[in-house]
């Protein structure tokens, strides 16, 4: 099969969720069957042999690779997700955004003291959500073998803000 170029299957909708953003709408790569079943090989192939033993996914675009991540790799999935949404006793943490705040949420019992864990979401912009699950995964005294990104911003920085902790994003804009 010849190689995916991952960039042109995601719409870019200008003006989206206000004016001057320029959006990079991923459905159009996750409706492509071709597309998905490469990029997961292509990840997999990735971390396989690490030893990875929970793969965390951030709300909610990073659900879909961390779940299919975890179970290509025989780990198990830690969901961090908004506050009120977790039925269990939980960390917490709050951070900045570049527009005011917002909270994280990870359960007290996901992740072992020592355990490896991978992070994984759709999208690497200003950080400060990867910045903030780093926080609530070493809160938990997990072992951060790497932080995953389909889309990264350059742009933005955000990478800035994980200095020390090995970042793979798949499809870079400026």
């Amino acid at each position: 099969m010849a190689e995916l170029n991952y960039q042109t299957l995601i719409r870019e909708v200008p003006n989206f969720p206000k004016p001057g953003i320029l959006f990079y709408d991923i459905t159009t790569l996750l409706k492509n069957a071709a597309a998905m079943r490469s990029l997961t090989d292509d990840l997999v192939a990735r971390y396989h042999g690490q030893r990875i033993g929970k793969v965390v996914g951030i709300e909610s675009r990073g659900f879909i690779f961390a779940g299919i991540l975890a179970s290509r790799l025989g780990a198990g999935f830690v969901p961090v997700r908004k506050p009120g949404k977790l039925p269990a006793d939980c960390f917490e943490v709050k951070y900045s955004l570049e527009y005011g705040s917002n909270t994280l949420a990870i359960h007290r019992d996901a992740i072992s003291i020592g355990e490896r864990v991978l992070i994984v979401d759709d999208l690497l912009a200003t950080g400060g959500t990867a910045e903030a699950t780093v926080g609530l995964v070493r809160q938990l005294g997990g072992e951060i073998v790497g932080l995953d990104f389909l889309v990264e911003l350059k742009g933005l920085n955000g990478r800035a803000k994980l200095a020390g902790y090995q970042v793979h994003s798949t499809i870079l804009y400026p």
